[in-house]
């Protein structure tokens, strides 16, 4: 076969992806396990007035988002944001940005088979954690392998799943605290946002502190950055979906805090387990426990098919713009990059057994893939920095294309730069903070090899 027919493909995935299932992957992307299980631990720190920490982050997302669309509306493409790096930034800041995406969902990808695992051992527990990852891994695989549409297409409803729960959450969270439904028709009010230790109980330092773990839960949004190149109407899917996922996540978050915060007094939130399994046997749901324990079993699920895609989409841009081996811009008749597809699944496959086998043999490794994982969240906002400051130069180099944009970026510039301190900020109180030091250390490390490597690579 001649190398143009070899080559020809490349560039030419499928748009088969709908608005609603692009938003739905972001919405897959971004609410992960962290907030059915891990949403106490970012409460620790700050108490109630982890609302207003929430609210933040939120502001600071919502720029993001509008720069990306901006910048999508007039050039999508698979991997956008990378390209914008490359061309509004430097070929540096492309190559981190689409190295860090793949570090990240790999990790991101293996942590979600081990939640799995766990969460099919409430109803099986005999079944040995290796069998259920196995099947886990090949399952969604194969729906990769399909197309664009059947990946979407199953995101779509894990993702669903997950905002119909939390939306019942919310709902029933209301009528409990100002209807006293559960509670014998008294309603329970909002005393406990102030009455243990006031709003601000961890003050200053514990909400900036704070700020660092929800910066790592809202993470995978910028996922509508990469779909964009196989979304079947790009301009008008980009629009809604900007337009929509921002408000619809802060709804979501908030919204589910909100009620956590208000039903339970902070500081014995961490005895409690899931706050949604307490506030539905509260109101006196029978199998509470069994319903949250399938919609976390998704949102792993989710989480996991969202890494596999996002990251074989990035593995496939390396391979075209030459920074990754040609093989994994290979397409399959299913216009998808099988190659690329199948290193990832190998990867969280081979991470999930080398965790494995690790925790076998001494518990003491189960704290080692915890800052394997937190080192995911520095590499995890190269994507947001970036887009932040290739918005900058856009605007000034596509002064044409802008007359007559829809969606142009509000309070520009000044937006941009209240982000950009913002992630600056917050990334210092990472290295401040004793908890989060070693975690954002080893992504620090990782980035730092990857611009040796670049200049190693680019040296010629």
């Amino acid at each position: 076969m001649s190398k143009d027919k070899q080559e020809q493909p490349k560039n030419h995935l499928n748009r088969s992806l709908t608005s609603g299932q692009m938003e739905m992957i972001a919405l897959g992307g971004t609410i992960g396990v962290g907030l059915f299980m891990g949403s106490t631990s970012t409460i620790k720190w700050t108490g109630p007035s982890v609302l207003l920490a929430y609210a933040f982050v939120g502001i600071v997302l919502y720029t993001v988002m509008r720069a990306l669309g901006e910048m999508i509306y007039i050039k999508p493409g698979t991997g956008s944001f990378a390209d914008y790096a490359t061309d509004y930034i430097h070929p540096l800041a492309g190559y981190l940005t689409k190295w860090s995406n793949i570090f990240q969902y790999i990790v991101v990808g293996i942590s979600e088979v081990i939640a799995v695992t766990q969460y099919l051992n409430y109803w099986w527990p005999n079944l040995p954690d290796w069998v259920s990852g196995l099947v886990v891994v090949i399952t969604l695989t194969l729906a990769n392998l399909a197309s664009a549409k059947a990946y979407g297409t199953l995101e779509f409803y894990f993702a669903l799943i997950k905002v119909v729960t939390i939306i019942l959450m919310i709902i029933v969270g209301l009528m409990v605290i100002f209807l006293g439904f559960g509670n014998n028709w008294q309603p329970l009010g909002l005393s406990n946002l102030w009455s243990h230790g006031g709003f601000f109980p961890g003050g200053f330092k514990g909400f900036m502190f704070s700020l660092s773990i929800i910066v790592g839960s809202y993470q995978g949004i910028e996922l509508l950055g990469i779909t964009a190149g196989e979304a079947a109407n790009p301009k008008h899917a980009i629009v809604a979906a900007v337009k929509s996922i921002v408000w619809r996540i802060l709804i979501f978050y908030i919204g589910a805090i909100f009620v956590i915060v208000t039903i339970y007094p902070w500081n014995q939130l961490a005895s409690l387990g899931s706050p949604f399994v307490e506030t539905f046997s509260k109101v006196g749901i029978t199998g509470a426990a069994g319903i949250i324990n399938f919609v976390v079993l998704t949102a792993a699920m989710s989480g996991a098919n969202s890494g596999i895609y996002s990251s074989s989409r990035m593995l496939f841009k390396l391979s075209i713009d030459h920074e990754a081996p040609t093989i994994f811009s290979k397409l399959s008749k299913h216009v998808v990059p099988n190659v690329a597809i199948l290193t990832i699944s190998g990867g969280i496959l081979l991470g999930f057994i080398l965790n494995t086998l690790l925790t076998a043999f001494s518990k003491s490794t189960a704290n080692l893939f915890v800052v394997v994982y937190s080192s995911s969240v520095l590499p995890g906002m190269v994507p947001w920095f970036v887009i932040l400051i290739s918005e900058l130069r856009f605007r000034r180099q596509n002064k044409h294309e802008l007359q007559g944009h829809p969606f142009t970026m509000p309070l520009y510039p000044f937006s941009n730069y209240f982000a950009i301190i913002s992630l600056i900020v917050i990334t210092i109180f990472m290295f401040i903070n004793p908890d989060t030091r070693v975690s954002v250390s080893v992504g620090a490390i990782f980035l730092i090899l990857l611009s040796v490597i670049f200049f190693v690579k680019n040296k010629k």
